[in-house]
């Protein structure tokens, strides 16, 4: 029997005393709310918090899960030969504990931004649909399937 192949994957909504959400600006990507993948071994509170320092610079709690996402779409990715298997997303609300603001090998541009400004910054539409869940957020965890190539496509939106 062949396993099946997903990557597992965190994104943490960062929101400091403020008011303001932790934004990073990726090469490929954008501006996004920070994450990445969780490396193997590696549970998903410490995976996000990693992320985000490794990204940021920043330190955090992660407080609540606020979303799960299947990106079903598959692709090949920039570097025109690595093939990307569907995807499961784990959105958190995570608290500002510590540190300053500090790029990385992964981001250009890392920001704090008024949570009313963060939409006019995120232009992938997977994203800016995950941080609509975030500020639509009232306790129940959304669950949504979408693609992301060739073009944007929500395939399923409930909360669980």
């Amino acid at each position: 029997m062949t396993m099946p192949t997903h990557i597992v994957a965190v994104g943490g909504v960062v929101e400091n005393k403020q008011g303001e959400i932790l934004l990073v600006k990726t090469v490929h990507g954008g501006w996004v709310f920070p994450g990445g993948q969780v490396e193997a071994g590696e549970n998903l509170i410490d995976a996000c918090c990693r992320e985000i320092m490794e990204e940021s610079g920043i330190e955090v709690t992660v407080d609540q899960l606020i979303g799960v996402y299947s990106n079903t779409s598959q692709y090949i990715w920039h570097d025109g030969v690595t093939e990307i298997p569907t995807k499961v997303m784990l959105d958190y609300v995570c608290t500002y504990v510590s540190g300053e603001c500090t790029t990385s090998n992964e981001t250009t541009e890392v920001e704090w931004v008024r949570k009313d400004e963060v939409l006019d910054r995120i232009t992938s539409q997977a994203i800016r649909t995950r941080y609509q869940a975030y500020l639509d957020f009232q306790g129940s965890v959304q669950y949504m399937e979408y693609k992301t190539k060739p073009e944007f496509q929500l395939k399923l939106s409930r909360t669980i």
